[in-house]
């Protein structure tokens, strides 16, 4: 059982898994700015123009308060997302070791310049070190 929870943790926190239901997600919450744009500019300005209805000062305030309403709603939801993100990217990386690389080269003694690690006499000075 144990291994079967580890194999699905490294597939839930895989790097493309996320990022397909991060895009998911996103792409519900845009819809709404697109319906949003729809519902509130495109279909009122078409009715406009055929002559189907005459909009008042209030209806056009109301379309674009409900337009901005759903931009509000899509940045909030992306803020929350980005978070979350945040923090599972910073849980997976707690047990990770930091890999140390093995230093390629030193200070010379005398001119305190850098030299290759396996240098016997420092380029700059030509003291033995």
């Amino acid at each position: 059982m144990k291994k079967f929870m580890q194999e699905f943790k490294n597939f839930a926190l895989r790097g493309n898994v996320m990022d397909m239901a991060v895009g998911i997600i996103i792409g519900g919450a845009f819809s709404g700015i697109v319906t949003s744009l729809t519902d509130n500019f495109i279909n009122p300005v078409l009715n406009f123009i055929t002559g189907q209805t005459s909009y008042t000062a209030n209806d056009i305030l109301g379309f674009a308060s409900s337009f901005a309403s759903a931009v509000v709603n899509f940045i909030i939801m992306a803020f929350i997302l980005f978070c979350m993100m945040k923090a599972l990217n910073k849980a997976a990386s707690l047990g990770k070791k930091v890999e140390e690389t093995a230093p390629t080269t030193k200070i010379c003694p005398y001119c305190k310049s850098e030299i290759p690690l396996d240098a016997t006499r420092c380029a700059h000075c030509t003291s033995e070190v």
